[in-house]
């Protein structure tokens, strides 16, 4: 570490000597920072020290004056601890050295900071649904000349579409991070190339100093772009494992939704970054590009906010598939049976047998359950859950009124109707215990006489084993395979 060297960028220069490090700012102005004068330069620096020493006290020493030949002071540095370079988080991930611990200790290291950075109108700005979607928006114009070059149309164009309704439908989700405090001044720049992993902790370097808007930003979007880096480093686990471990820390109970979504417009920011280059003359900037697009659109593919009914007759097994797929989605799921007996003020085990179309299964009383369940579902929706519904699904009315609230929430409806031959339900229904459901025999022929048509729903087998009808189900609900991308909530404990 005692060898000189120079790094580079096109806003500064650090020079390395000995054990430490000297970063002098260039005099440019780029618009979205100024350093074109002296005083600016000092401000600068001033501010890159204090900042970043939230994070990284003993490595941010201070700040040096520069003089001319005759002693007066003509620039700064910003002085600072010279890293191990063997020791950088993204060298390490690409070794396959073992890394968890310093990861967890700088999930840990993040949501301290967060837990106890400013706040207040000005920051929270940032963190509304629009001022995402604005960014969002100046993204897409910033790379639309490469749609058909660097990038490919089709891709690009989902991408828009997808962060488009996501984010039509979620404004209470935003308004909700808000009320919560999760909008903080971060990091801002959280990238595995300027973390350091020592043997006495991990050292967080390079903070975003420049822009207090960019740094403004809700602490899960904050985790996410460590995340996505170090997916982009062919460390996916890592990347999942990392964002659990903040979430655990932080006590941040966001919906799978919100966590894709941060870190595809994570991504898609370095797409965006990654076509300029290749327009300023870096041939290889465009397979970059390429790359992060597609990260970014694998996670808005696994982030859609859906709506999905499962249903069938009594005994087909839709309650037990409904289950499966609510886990491996990490989805909520509500049971018409649950809710039914839960506004009647019943247990959901307690029995409420009837004969088809009376007491607790009167017109009105579906009506009612129907209604609630939609209600609940539109809730759900607007905070980011994708949400399952367990029901019969026979009726072309309470269809509808679902479709209705998917359309309104801006989430695609997904249809699965379950079946199995009239022996096997049968059978089902003699040999279970008593549960959710107060249907027999009977109640089953009479729902098969009186089913609407359901031409627009999925036909799922589930006579055979329970795996094999999920596989059938996750095909239809996520054509692209997507749901391999954390599909679980990510645990609420760091250990």
């Amino acid at each position: 570490m005692g060898d000189a060297a120079v790094s580079e960028t096109h806003i500064g220069v650090v020079f390395f000597v000995g054990d430490r490090a000297y970063k002098l700012k260039k005099p440019v102005d780029l618009g979205f920072l100024d350093f074109s004068t002296r005083e600016l330069r000092e401000r600068a620096c001033r501010e890159e020290v204090r900042l970043n020493r939230r994070f990284a006290p003993d490595v941010y020493l201070g700040v040096a004056d520069v003089h001319d030949p005759d002693g007066e002071v003509c620039d700064h540095l910003v002085v600072m601890r010279r890293m191990p370079a063997d020791r950088r988080l993204s060298r390490l991930v690409q070794e396959g050295a073992p890394v968890e611990d310093a990861l967890r200790d700088v999930a840990r290291t993040i949501a301290a900071w967060h837990a106890r950075a400013p706040r207040g109108p000005r920051v929270e700005a940032q963190g509304r649904r629009d001022a995402l979607h604005a960014r969002w928006r100046d993204s897409f114009e910033q790379v639309r000349p490469f749609h058909g070059s660097v990038l490919d149309t089709a891709a690009a164009t989902e991408i828009e579409d997808l962060v488009t309704a996501f984010l039509a439908g979620r404004e209470p989700l935003f308004d909700a991070r808000i009320a919560a405090g999760r909008v903080v001044d971060g990091h801002g720049d959280l990238l595995a190339g300027d973390i350091f992993c020592l043997d006495d902790g991990p050292r967080v370097l390079d903070c975003l100093e420049f822009d207090e808007a960019l740094r403004s930003l809700d602490g899960l979007d904050d985790a996410s772009f460590l995340t996505m880096d170090l997916e982009r480093l062919g460390a996916p686990g890592l990347a999942e494992r990392f964002l659990g471990w903040y979430a655990g820390f932080a006590a941040d109970p966001a919906p799978p939704s919100l966590r894709h979504h941060y870190v595809a417009y994570r991504a898609f920011v370095r797409a965006k970054v990654a076509c300029l280059r290749h327009e300023q003359g870096a041939p290889e900037a465009a397979a970059e590009a390429r790359g992060y697009a597609d990260l970014a659109l694998r996670h808005l593919r696994a982030g859609r906010v859906g709506l999905i009914l499962v249903g069938g007759l009594p005994g087909t097994g839709k309650t037990t598939l409904a289950g499966a797929l609510a886990d491996r989605l990490g989805c909520t799921l509500l049971s018409s049976d649950r809710v039914r007996k839960e506004l009647a003020g019943l247990a959901p085990l307690d029995s409420a047998a009837a004969a088809y179309g009376t007491g607790l299964y009167s017109p009105e009383r579906t009506r009612r359950t129907y209604r609630e369940l939609a209600d609940r579902a539109a809730t759900l929706l607007r905070q980011g859950e994708t949400v399952i519904l367990d029901a019969s699904w026979t009726s072309e009315g309470t269809r509808a009124l679902l479709a209705e609230v998917a359309e309104r929430e801006h989430a695609p409806l997904y249809s699965l109707r379950c079946e199995a031959p009239e022996r096997i339900t049968i059978e089902r229904m003699r040999a279970r215990p008593q549960g959710l459901s107060d249907a027999d025999a009977d109640i089953a022929a009479a729902m098969r006489a009186d089913a609407a048509p359901w031409p627009e729903a999925v036909a799922i087998d589930t006579a055979g084993p329970p795996a094999k009808s999920l596989e059938q189900a996750l095909t239809a609900v996520r054509p692209h395979g997507a749901e391999h991308v954390w599909p679980r909530r990510p645990f609420l404990s760091p250990d």
